[in-house]
């Protein structure tokens, strides 16, 4: 079985909570309510907003995002079927060109959201890659978050394929987490999934590389110890006794040993 590194994730994701709505100017005081009921965590509230501006010529397919995207949140929390085919409804209503490019940004977040929500990875992630292509209008933590979302999506496809037919997934994933790493080499997300893919493909001493190596990267980031916990995790709990096995010439619990000892030296070295 693959070890799902979704599962073991705690610090760097929040699942699929939303990225902040941002305010426009000279909207609807109902529509500007509804943001900031929205970005409070108030999902019932903010869709009562929003569903009061939706008649509204100028402002109504802005405020369909807006209920949407609650309803998806107000999913992901109470799974109620009927938010989640509420949101679909009010996305599919809407009409891009009317909406700014922040919110055309937020609508194709809404929409991967959805089709992941319903279990449709391999479409959220290439719904998110397109969302990637427009994140330069993203803070830099919205961005971290969308390119999580997509390597989670991308992740979520591949298991559900034979294992044969992963591997060509967790190359593209762990390509992908190389690019941003040249960019950035402090990035949390970059880090934990090159690791996560490398190993994914099969390489498993390329993902004990890619560990050592995101450790020692953590540092140029925001948050080292959480990286550091998430990469601690995963090299305990899945990389280590997979690569003793494929080490080990019969004496298993030896190799893990070793291995674990070797980790723990890399991280007392690189404190």
């Amino acid at each position: 079985m693959i070890y799902d590194p979704v599962m073991i994730r705690i610090v760097m994701v929040l699942a699929l909570a939303g990225l902040p709505v941002v305010a426009h100017a000279a909207e609807p005081p109902a529509l500007a309510r509804a943001r900031a009921l929205y970005n409070a965590g108030s999902y019932d509230a903010a869709i009562d907003a929003a569903a009061s501006v939706r008649r509204d010529p100028t402002a109504g397919d802005s405020a369909a995002l807006v209920l949407a995207r609650a309803h998806l949140e107000r999913f992901r929390v109470g799974a109620a079927s009927d938010d989640l085919t509420a949101a679909r409804e009010a996305l599919v209503a809407i009409r891009p060109a009317r909406l700014s490019a922040r919110d055309q940004l937020d609508l194709l977040v809404g929409l991967g959201q959805t089709l992941y929500l319903s279990q449709t990875f391999g479409a959220a992630a290439d719904v998110f890659d397109t969302a990637l292509g427009r994140a330069a209008i993203l803070t830099p933590p919205d961005r971290a978050r969308l390119l999580d979302w997509w390597a989670t999506a991308l992740d979520r496809e591949a298991q559900t394929r034979p294992a044969e037919r992963r591997a060509p997934i967790f190359a593209s994933l762990a390509g992908r987490m190389q690019e941003e790493l040249r960019a950035d080499p402090g990035s949390a997300i970059a880090n934990y999934w090159l690791v996560a893919a490398t190993r994914g493909s099969g390489d498993l001493d390329g993902a004990w590389d890619a560990a050592i190596a995101g450790w020692v990267r953590a540092t140029l980031g925001p948050d080292p110890a959480g990286l550091r916990m998430e990469l601690d995790r995963l090299v305990g709990e899945a990389l280590i006794p997979e690569r003793a096995r494929a080490l080990s010439a019969g004496d298993l619990p030896d190799a893990a040993f070793a291995l674990r000892a070797e980790w723990e030296q890399v991280k007392e070295s690189w404190k």
